[in-house]
């Protein structure tokens, strides 16, 4: 049995008896005697990598993203006996980190700052004496009312670091109850949390059920103070509807590591309005664990065992 693994990334995983691997670029169609492969890994590809992988690799059986999102793998067109497993887990900490980095950035502004700095200005309204907790405005985690939309492994790791800088956490998900030791409702109890929230987070996938749901009524229900931290897909936010909000004053910012299409046209305002933080997809990108996941679910493949991270199709 031949694995494909992909040359973005150096895999080491420890291979059953009879399984071979083969390295692949991910920028390019995939040589003709690797067509034959059961098994492929990826990180990286380009949408015509994949799209040409799904058409002649015939024999392909198994797709083992690196990504915590398959939504890329699922729209090359591979056949619906092949079993796409997702690389949850592998990005949780650099995720957690980035969005921590975007939520203190924000409430410390400095987006604003960094403007000042690039303008050679002292901006002395940001600095010296400042109240503790001022009303209506977002500048401290302490007592903040912070909302993870999307409460998974990433939201797992995250929640504890906002919390321990004093905010109180309530999570999002299909189902509710207590995760981690942090409250987490469903979707349903969503309209009730977000007028008294400070931070909304979304950790949400690219699904047909999330696209643009965080839209102009979503928005329109945070209170001018509130700002959005995206750290999930791009898709699931309408951009226009939270340019519009930012710019009538009814959304203080947006943090966004994730666009609607990446990279981010140049011509996108989201690049000059002060209110919006962006980052170039850079929350994840280092998948932690991925050997011993791809070990693990090799295994597992050979022996006829449950896969792990298996996305539903």
């Amino acid at each position: 049995m031949k694995v494909l693994l992909p040359d973005t990334i150096a895999l080491e995983p420890e291979l059953p008896a009879g399984v071979v691997t083969a390295v692949y670029d991910v920028q390019h169609a995939i040589p003709d005697e690797h067509t034959d492969a059961e098994v492929l890994v990826v990180w990286g590809n380009t949408s015509d990598n994949l799209r040409d992988a799904a058409r002649r690799l015939t024999g392909v059986r198994w797709v083992q993203t690196l990504a915590a999102g398959p939504d890329v793998v699922l729209q090359a067109g591979f056949g619906e006996g092949v079993v796409v497993t997702a690389g949850l887990g592998l990005h949780d900490r650099t995720v957690a980190e980035h969005t921590l980095g975007l939520v203190l950035a924000a409430a410390r502004r400095l987006n604003l700052l960094v403007r000042a700095q690039i303008g050679r200005r002292w901006a002395g309204e940001l600095g010296g004496i400042q109240p503790v907790r001022p009303t209506g405005s977002f500048r401290t985690l302490a007592d903040a009312n912070v909302v993870i939309w999307g409460f998974g492994g990433i939201a797992a790791r995250l929640a504890p670091l906002l919390a321990a800088l004093g905010a109180d956490v309530t999570g999002v998900a299909r189902t509710g109850g207590t995760r981690h030791g942090f409250p987490v409702v469903t979707e349903s109890d969503l309209p009730e949390l977000l007028p008294a929230t400070d931070v909304l987070i979304n950790i949400l996938p690219a699904t047909a059920a999330t696209a643009g749901i965080v839209d102009a009524t979503v928005l329109g229900r945070l209170p001018a103070h509130a700002w959005l931290v995206n750290v999930g897909r791009g898709s699931t936010v309408d951009e226009a509807a939270l340019l519009a909000a930012i710019r009538a004053g009814d959304l203080a910012g947006a943090a966004l590591d994730v666009f609607e299409t990446e990279p981010l046209p140049s011509s996108s305002p989201l690049w000059d309005e002060p209110g919006v933080i962006i980052t170039p997809h850079a929350a994840g990108g280092r998948p932690e664990g991925a050997s011993d996941l791809l070990t693990a679910n090799l295994a597992a493949y050979v022996t006829g065992a449950p896969l792990r991270n298996v996305v539903d199709r």
